[in-house]
Order: structure tokens, then sequence, then C-alpha cells
């Protein structure tokens, strides 16, 4: 399937939070659990990660930060939502790419399709408002999912309608909406969606790892994100 997906896309870069935003606007972010604590960032809550972010996209001179695929993070420590860090099958490993950003910016689908569901997620920690969309790729399904949306995005389509590049499936929430998280955007891509609606794990335990990583491909398929 990964084989079909670099056939059918395109090889350039997409810009998912859409033509005001040029790809030297983005800047990469590593927030994974070794290099916050190296930093001694607070977790704890939104808004301490919200100051390291303005300050980080001042620095680099750029107005929005990506990454995370796959990576570990102490970041889901303060939900039980997540499982309590004690235990083996704790959840903190990330299996989508973020992109961070102010609450309100447009999202936009860089693959044609149609929605799949939505729902508001309302655990603390979770996705917020999410939308996913189902796209045909040579006969096959491949499913993106869009997480920490306004709850007006959930308004603007219903299921079953179609989708273009050309214009914003969304915008993002702020953190009062999108699970108490600084505002971002959780893009993920997934396979084999199963039963799952308006839903789907974006964060694994290593051990589950190896199948959400087998289903998840790396978002930067669609996206070519220069690091």
């Amino acid at each position: 399937m990964l084989n079909l997906i670099q056939e059918h896309v395109r090889p350039s870069f997409f810009s998912i939070l859409g033509p005001d935003y040029t790809e030297a606007d983005y800047v990469s972010l590593d927030l994974s659990d070794r290099k916050t604590e190296e930093l001694h960032i607070d977790l704890s809550t939104e808004f301490a990660l919200q100051d390291y972010l303005a300050e980080y996209l001042k620095s680099k001179g750029a107005k929005a930060a990506f990454g995370g695929y796959l990576e570990k993070r102490s970041l889901y420590d303060r939900s039980s939502y997540f499982g309590e860090s004690s235990r083996a099958h704790k959840r903190n490993i990330h299996l989508g790419m973020d992109v961070w950003v102010g609450a309100g910016t447009s999202v936009y689908s860089p693959l044609p399709g149609r929605i799949h569901s939505q729902k508001d997620n309302l655990n603390f920690g979770d996705y917020g408002p999410t939308i996913i969309l189902e796209h045909d790729i040579a006969d096959r399904k491949l499913y993106s999912l869009y997480g920490h949306l306004s709850r007006e995005s959930l308004g603007i389509h219903k299921i079953g309608e179609e989708i273009s590049t050309q214009y914003p499936i969304g915008y993002l929430g702020t953190n009062e909406v999108n699970g108490n998280y600084a505002p971002h955007l959780h893009f993920q891509l997934i396979l084999d969606i199963g039963d799952n609606v308006g839903d789907y794990p974006g964060v694994s335990s290593a051990a589950t790892l190896e199948f959400y990583r087998s289903n998840c491909p790396d978002p930067n398929l669609l996206l070519h994100f220069k690091s």
C-alpha cells in the first residue's frame, strides 16, 4: 500500500495549512520525552508548552512547527486517558504528525476524498473535534484523520460529502475544546480503520507499536516536509 500511495500522490510539498503558508514558514520540532526533559519544559499544562512554542517559532523565524511521528513523549503523562505512567502498557508513542500553529488556522486535505466520519472526542487529552476523510487510491482505501479542530468545524460538512484540496475542511480549535493542548493539528494516516467512527488511536504503547506502525504510515508521505 505504501508503494501505491507514493505512486499516486504528488511528490511535491503540500501546505496542510493552506496557501498562506509556504514551505519556508514551517520548521521541525522535537517534543520527545528526552528533548523536553533536556529543556526543562513543564508539560503539566497547555500554557507552558504554548509559551515555549511561541518563543521557538520566533527564534526560528517560522509561522508553524511540525513533527512527532513515532515520537515517544512525556506529554501524555498528565492524562489518565493514556494509562498510568507506571504501567508497561502506557500509551506514549505518537502515531501522527503534529502541526503547531494558532487556533483558527485553516486545515486542508492533501488528497481529494469524502467525509468518512466526525466526532467531538471529549476525554482530557483526547482529540476534541475530529474529522476523518476516506480517499480512493488505485481501488484501495486510505483514511486521514484531523484532530484538535474547532467545534464549528464539525458543522461545515456532512458525512459522505466530497472534499477537495482547494478548500479548508476545518479550523484549529483552542485549548478549551481541543483536549487541553496548545493549539495544533494532529494529522494521521490509517490504512485499515476497522469499525472506528470519528476516532482512532493516535498514541500507542510499546506493546502495540508494531501493529500501529504498519497500519499508520508516516504522514509525511503526503506532505513532504524537509526536516
